[in-house]
Order: C-alpha cells, then sequence, then structure tokens
C-alpha cells in the first residue's frame, strides 16, 4: 500500500513550488510511462506564497482587474499555469495544499477525486463551526450556497491530471487578506463572494492548527497512512 508523504514548505515562491511539483509530478508520470505502473510514495505539499495570481488553462486575462504594470509596482506575481480553473489568488495566510498523487493507489474517478478534496476541507472547517458547503456544477468549499445575496467561496480548486497522476489542489482562505481579491473576478466568478476562517470565527487560526487538519482528514478520507518528512 503506499504511503503519503507530507512536506510542508513553509513560506515559498509560486514559481519555485511549481517547478518542485513539476519535479515530482514527471518523475511519477515517467515511471508509469516506463514501467506502466508507480509503486513508490505519494506527496502531500503544505505551503504559503508571496502575493500571486495564477490563471488556469481555462482562465480568462480580463478576470484579472489591474494592469499587470500596477500589479508589478504593488509586488503581486502573475502565472499562467497548467491546471483547470479560470483566476484566483494566492498570499500568506492562505494554506495551499498540493497533492501528488498516483490515483491508481485509490481509485480513477476525477469527480470523486474533487469530491474527497472538498471533504477533506468540509470536514477540517465543521472543527471550528464553519459549515462548509458543494455549490453543484462548482468546485471549491462554499459557504450558504442556498442564499443567493450571502453565499461566498472560502475553497478554491484545480487540478492537472496525467496518466491518473494529480498535480495542483487547493487553496484555503485561512487568515487571507481578502483585500487583494478585489484585483480579480475569482474563479471567473462575479456574482458571489469570497471569505476566510479568520473572518467566519473573528479570530486569527493558528496555521499550524490546520496543516495538522488538512494532514488528518487527508489520511482519513484516503484511507492512507500519511509520514511526513521534516527533512525539507
Amino acid at each position: 500500500m503506499s504511503e503519503i508523504t507530507v512536506r510542508r514548505l513553509g513560506l515559498m515562491p509560486y514559481k519555485a513550488a511549481w517547478d518542485y511539483q513539476e519535479q515530482l509530478f514527471a518523475g511519477m508520470v515517467d515511471t508509469k510511462i516506463s514501467k506502466g505502473h508507480y509503486e513508490g510514495d505519494d506527496y502531500l505539499l503544505l505551503v504559503e506564497h508571496p502575493p500571486v495570481f495564477t490563471i488556469g488553462k481555462s482562465g480568462r486575462l480580463e478576470h484579472l482587474l489591474g494592469s499587470e504594470s500596477l500589479l508589478q509596482e504593488k509586488g503581486i506575481e502573475l502565472f499562467r499555469n497548467n491546471r483547470g480553473g479560470d483566476i484566483t489568488y494566492h498570499g500568506p495566510g492562505q494554506l495551499v495544499v498540493y497533492p501528488v498523487l498516483d490515483l491508481e493507489h485509490y481509485f480513477t474517478d476525477i469527480r470523486k477525486y474533487m469530491r474527497s478534496l472538498e471533504e477533506v476541507v468540509i470536514r477540517i472547517l465543521k472543527e471550528y463551526d464553519i459549515a462548509g458547503q458543494r455549490s453543484e456544477g462548482e468546485t471549491g468549499v462554499w459557504l450558504d450556497v442556498h442564499l443567493p445575496q450571502k453565499v461566498r467561496k472560502i475553497c478554491a480548486m484545480g487540478v492537472r491530471t496525467s496518466r491518473w497522476v494529480t498535480m495542483h489542489g487547493l487553496a484555503l482562505n485561512v487568515n487571507t487578506d481578502l483585500s487583494y481579491f478585489d484585483w480579480i473576478v475569482p474563479c471567473g466568478i462575479s456574482d458571489k463572494g469570497v471569505t476566510s476562517m479568520r473572518k467566519e470565527t473573528g479570530k486569527e487560526i493558528a496555521m499550524e492548527d490546520i496543516e495538522a487538519a488538512v494532514i488528518r482528514h487527508f489520511g482519513e478520507v484516503f484511507e492512507v497512512a500519511i509520514k511526513e518528512d521534516r527533512t525539507c
């Protein structure tokens, strides 16, 4: 049975984390191409990024509401990447989770994979008395989905897969400065808000507690042993 190796990367520039994911991802895919299977460990990368906007494969540049030159003046990076989805923001106080998994160790169903990632977040939020929900036809985790004037997103998701190997993942707003979302149309959705755990609870949340909750609930949802690599 495969294990998942957790690596806490701290605050890391987006491009460095993307390159690291690509390295792990390519190694797993290449092994499957050459050997027909991958028997090594999977990975769960936990990270925060300096302020950055990323645009997925289906994203539209017009959903960036400020000019690129203005973003440069404010020190906000911009990347178009190879995940699914539109534009989103990453920054300090937001926990970004990158699972690099061979889904053949679990189940070969992308829809189930996305719902499983959502389930991890919903279970974490429940510990803080936040009622996370799914929104039909949309990915991520939301609050008050049945109240059009109040519905808001607390966790965005976007993934890439090849030969059942995954990369990219989810971004949970913990203590995130939500003002950065004013510069974009988050995920290309203009009629719904964005929130954070701090905003919902009215208090700062310890990031190490959320990291521990991610590790615990990921193991439960995916029914897999998790070990932490503290050498990185």
